[in-house]
Formats: C-alpha cells, sequence, structure tokens
C-alpha cells in the first residue's frame, strides 16, 4: 500500500514538475543523458584497453 502511494506521488509530482519547469526538466534529463553516456564511453574504454 506504502509502495503504490509513493509511486503515484513520484509520478504527480513529475508530472506537476514538467508542467511548471519544462525548461528545468529538459536541463535535468539532459544532465543524466550525458551522465550515462559518458558512463557507457568509460566502460568502453575500460573494455578497449583491457582488450589491447
Amino acid at each position: 500500500m506504502v509502495k503504490k502511494i509513493m509511486v503515484w506521488g513520484g509520478l504527480a509530482f513529475l508530472i506537476l514538475f514538467i508542467a511548471y519547469n519544462p525548461g528545468d526538466a529538459a536541463d535535468v534529463v539532459r544532465a543524466l543523458g550525458n551522465g550515462l553516456t559518458n558512463m557507457f564511453q568509460g566502460f568502453g574504454d575500460f573494455v578497449s584497453e583491457l582488450v589491447a
């Protein structure tokens, strides 16, 4: 029950954040995407160095 309330509350917060701060929401998504890109790039570099 508590988990269901937390999920719906988080979803409501996300929708309100995007609705009232679309520029900031886009910046957050862009930063997360850049972080994931850097993480996978680092992993690829590691594997390349390991094989070489």
